[in-house]
């Protein structure tokens, strides 16, 4: 039998180990994916103890890669998971489903199933939320920590380009969530200006 809680307790335990400079890719991303998997999975009629399992494992692992490297996460959070799932009581077949949905979760995103669809769309929940710019100010740190932008309008404009580009792959989501998304599109551009 497979114990959720002890995973959960196991993860977060490892993703102490996250560098501080991990302003976005942290804890508290991870508990938010968690979370959103789960109402999303309840919007979509996703009621399989196995798929909601599977999901919830897929969100605890998806970036737990991190704490070895920034690029090409998502392949080092499926190393983790391969190695460690099977002690847990995982089939190879749903440490399988599960590296599926971690790998999906990498920009740009390429869903192939539902449960791809959901752990995708609750990685970038937040693009079509109230807590947009709390959440995207912690993402702004980090990447100027990694040199992936100089200022703040690099940041700006990357994040009209990425919020141009992003869609969202549920009804539900695209539901609640896309007219946000769209309107914190139309600040940012202003920003831009």
């Amino acid at each position: 039998m497979v114990n959720l809680e002890k995973i959960q307790k196991h993860v977060l335990h490892k993703l102490e180990g996250l560098s501080e400079h991990l302003t976005y890719h942290n804890i508290g991303h991870t508990l938010d994916v968690l979370k959103q998997c789960l109402v999303i999975a309840g919007e979509e009629g996703i009621s399989s103890r196995e798929d909601l399992l599977l999901l919830q494992v897929s969100a605890l692992y998806h970036d737990v890669g991190f704490i070895e490297a920034y690029e090409g996460h998502e392949e080092k959070s499926c190393l983790v998971a391969e190695e460690e799932l099977g002690g847990f009581g995982f089939s190879p077949p749903q440490i399988v489903t599960i590296c599926g949905m971690i790998r999906s979760t990498r920009i740009p995103q390429n869903p192939g199933s539902v449960l791809e669809m959901i752990i995708c769309d609750a990685d970038l929940d937040y693009l079509g939320r109230s807590d947009f710019y709390t959440i995207g100010d912690g993402l702004y740190r980090e990447f100027l920590h990694q040199g992936i932008i100089k200022n703040v309008l690099e940041w700006n404009l990357l994040q009209v380009r990425f919020l141009e580009k992003h869609q969202y792959y549920t009804k539900s989501c695209r539901q609640k969530r896309e007219s946000f998304k769209q309107q914190h599109l139309e600040e940012v551009r202003k920003k831009c200006q």
